[in-house]
């Protein structure tokens, strides 16, 4: 069989109900994604590595647990070792041509670091280094004229510094998103015989959503919203406070159009697939980076939590496979999977092989027997998690720094002390067996403990 072409879309902050198909919220439209799921599989019980999109998204690249080099949270979040090969590398050593397109975010990078999409197997890019913006790309304005405009502060808060081509800037005023879209699109048409690995890392829907073209706010009836701008006569963090959950005015509405417009990306590029007559040999899978987000309005119905938690809102994530006349059509898998597999999943089906913490899903996805995960494990240092089989034990520092900031500045729900739950019969972890069930606790620890001393972590948090 012909290496197949493969299609990564990674969007950031989705929330775990936002799909139309999954009737949660009537007011999710995305066809796009529904039409994944219906000619696909969807993974119920797929993870990230992290509950915050730097650790998260050097799990997604490398195929291992971003701890075995230190990767906890954002003060310590990195790319991985020059010695641990990215996906990219790895189809690039299988004969693939290859792009990116969209966010950087795997730590504090700088133009010319290996985190940097060209330094690490990507022969075609368009990118934003979002580490030096606090995680964000602006979704309209980036250029020289912009970071003038709005000043150094501000500049920095809303992300508006040149998109980068290889290591050169790129100024682009426009909605990006659709730019993102228009040039994978363009990657994926080109006239080049090989199989290419194309990974789109959307900034949608991450905040500040609220940033769109005047023709989809007066399409829509949503009034305009100004960036902070430092001569408001209020601090960065005052005017925060407001632009998130549950301050904002028509929060959820700008949420959800971010959301149908990269849908709509999708959708194109779904198309171009079928307009070519390549649907049948390319990989198509979406996810996210975390989960739903306290931050951007989104909904992680049934579960409990959102982004920065070890909840499942905050670590549990849409997944979905696509691959004509291999994966399944139409199928839910509930089967415990990772982030972690997308490596050596997508490097299997393209022939080849590499150490990995993942599993190869491809005999999952195609309906036959095949094992999954047995255990999975987070570790944010004043947080953990691990889940084995149906059993899930938690913990969190209620008084670390992090916990308060998180708490009072995202308002995220943390949780407080040990959460043991039984996610078969509560996926929404109301209850807590921590006390009525010892000997489990105790097993999960040490099972945990274990983990930890097997990648290098110090046994206390």
């Amino acid at each position: 069989m012909a290496a197949p072409n493969i299609l990564l879309i990674v969007s950031d902050d989705h929330g775990y109900a936002d799909r139309s198909a999954l009737g949660h919220q009537p007011d999710v439209r995305t066809p796009a994604l529904d039409r994944l799921a219906a000619e696909g599989t969807s993974c119920t019980s797929a993870y990230v590595t992290a509950p915050i999109c730097s650790p998260s998204r050097a799990g997604i690249i490398s195929g291992q647990y971003q701890q075995r080099w230190g990767g906890r949270w954002f003060d310590s979040a990195s790319f991985a070792p020059d010695d641990v090969p990215s996906l990219a590398e790895l189809l690039q050593d299988r004969g693939y041509r290859t792009g990116y397109f969209g966010k950087v975010h795997y730590g504090s990078e700088n133009v010319g670091d290996r985190a940097c999409p060209p330094r690490h197997g990507f022969e075609t890019t368009l990118y934003g280094l979002a580490g030096q913006s606090l995680g964000r790309l602006n979704y309209l304005h980036h250029s020289e004229q912009s970071q003038s405009e709005y000043g150094p502060d501000a500049a920095r808060y809303m992300a508006v510094q040149p998109l980068l081509s290889g290591d050169e800037p790129v100024e682009y005023e426009g909605f990006l998103t659709s730019e993102l879209g228009r040039n994978a699109a363009e990657f994926i048409a080109a006239d080049d015989e090989r199989p290419y690995f194309c990974m789109v890392a959307f900034n949608a829907v991450h905040n500040f959503c609220w940033q769109l073209p005047e023709e989809e706010l007066a399409k829509r009836g949503l009034p305009s919203y100004n960036d902070w701008q430092p001569d408001s006569g209020r601090s960065y963090m005052e005017w925060y406070d407001d632009v998130i959950v549950p301050n904002l005015p028509y929060g959820r509405e700008y949420y959800l159009a971010q959301l149908e417009l990269m849908d709509a990306e999708i959708g194109r590029l779904l198309d171009l697939l079928d307009s070519t007559g390549t649907a049948g040999e390319t990989i198509v899978v979406y996810t996210t980076d975390n989960g739903g987000s306290t931050c951007n309005f989104a909904d992680n119905t049934p579960l409990r939590g959102t982004k920065y938690t070890v909840w499942e809102g905050g670590i549990r994530v849409p997944m979905l496979w696509r691959w004509p006349g291999e994966v399944q059509a139409g199928e839910n898998n509930d089967a415990l999977v990772s982030t972690l597999d997308l490596v050596p999943t997508l490097l299997a089906a393209a022939g080849g092989q590499t150490r990995s913490d993942g599993l190869d899903l491809l005999p999952l996805l195609r309906g036959e027997s095949a094992d999954a995960h047995t255990a999975l494990h987070w570790d944010c240092g004043f947080q953990w998690a691990v889940r084995e089989g149906e059993w899930k034990l938690s913990w969190v520092d209620p008084t670390s720094p992090q916990t308060t900031h998180l708490r009072d500045y995202e308002h995220a729900p943390m949780g407080d002390g040990w959460f043991l739950t039984n996610l078969g019969t509560d996926l929404a972890e109301k209850s807590n067996h921590y006390t009525a069930e010892p000997d489990l606790a105790e097993h999960l620890t040490a099972l945990h403990a274990a983990w930890r001393t097997e990648i290098g972590l110090p046994h206390k948090s």
